[in-house]
């Protein structure tokens, strides 16, 4: 027989969408066209509607959830209330649910499943998350500050991304920006993810919110095509915030003051920038990065931040400082070539 597409299962499942709300979204009830919800991971409330019939609104099997601005069809529905991290296991359970036969291993099923941690294990979680634009990373980053994301293809949204506590704690599903960790080539070696809080104005209350998964030493969360010119820091916000005013340099962040010192340079470098925190580890960064980059012959800048850290600046001194700061740190030539749109 010829496999099913995901669509194809897809609407499959809209055909029967009060049936499929009955079953993994047990906590809600049917109202008029609609099943009401909490959120898609099946928790009591009204927040989530999933339309059961098409109408000149839209597709049946749709849902939206008014409070975070989510949305999907009803395999989001089942991989978030079963808490299913592969597309193989969603595939597999809405099979099960409408009674599909399964003879033979369907075309992605020859994957083997990632080991946990691993560089795959990072690149399935990077494809299930999606764009930023409209969620609540965007959210986040906007009170961070951040408005300007052109060339952020690399930070992704997911809606319930798992945080495993140490110990014997439970783990706890939340909303999450993940950024995708790459090495000189494009490939994805790791994703660094930062979990949101339920409004997405804030990290979330866990400790920590920020974890790694997969191989990161050497490589970074990249901004933006290196030529000859490059800026280079710890934080995601950190350099997000510079690229408010120097958004034509490319620019990457390395996620951490040990992980900086060790990035690999493109061989096209000429300059490297390197953003600094203004703190011990910031200082011994600089340092050790600033001697390996001139050893091959690249000419090494520090930019430092009036405050902590250049997302400070920008919250707290706002971008006209930051400007003003950055004029007399950059080389003359690249403030003329890439400085901010508002000079």
């Amino acid at each position: 027989m010829s496999h099913l597409s995901a669509s194809d299962i897809a609407e499959r499942l809209a055909a029967g969408a009060e049936a499929v709300c009955r079953h993994y979204l047990s906590a809600g009830r049917r109202h008029g066209n609609y099943w009401l919800v909490g959120d898609a991971r099946n928790t009591p409330g009204r927040s989530l509607y999933v339309r059961l019939k098409a109408t000149d609104k839209g597709a049946a099997g749709k849902w939206t959830d008014a409070a975070t601005g989510e949305h999907g069809d009803l395999l989001d529905i089942i991989r978030e209330s079963m808490g299913l991290m592969d597309f193989v296991d969603v595939i597999e359970e809405a099979q099960s649910f409408l009674s599909l036969p399964k003879d033979e291993p369907l075309p992605w099923e020859s994957k083997p499943s990632a080991e946990t941690g691993s560089s795959e294990a990072a690149r399935r979680l990077f494809a299930m998350a999606k764009p930023i634009r409209g969620t609540l990373a965007e959210t986040y980053l906007n009170h961070r500050g951040i408005g300007e994301l052109r060339d952020a293809s690399m930070l992704r949204f997911h809606p319930s991304c798992y945080w495993k506590p140490e110990g014997d704690t439970p783990t706890e599903i939340w909303p999450a920006m993940i950024a995708a960790v790459t090495d000189l080539d494009g490939r994805i070696t790791g994703v660094h993810r930062t979990w949101l809080s339920r409004d997405g104005r804030s990290k979330a209350p866990l400790d920590p919110p920020r974890k790694a998964l997969g191989h990161l030493l050497g490589h970074a969360v990249r901004f933006g095509t290196v030529r000859d010119i490059l800026a280079a820091g710890e934080g995601i916000e950190t350099i997000l915030s510079l690229r408010q005013i120097l958004l034509p340099i490319p620019m990457m962040a390395a996620l951490s003051a040990g992980h900086l010192t060790a990035i690999q340079f493109p061989a096209s470098l000429k300059r490297l920038y390197i953003v600094r925190d203004r703190d011990p580890a910031g200082d011994e960064a600089y340092r050790r990065l600033s001697m390996r980059a001139q050893g091959v012959g690249i000419e090494a800048i520090g930019l430092m931040p009036m405050l902590g850290d250049f997302n400070e600046d920008l919250i707290q001194l706002g971008p006209n400082a930051m400007r003003t700061c950055l004029r007399d740190q950059l080389a003359p030539d690249d403030w003329s070539r890439f400085r901010g749109k508002d000079e």
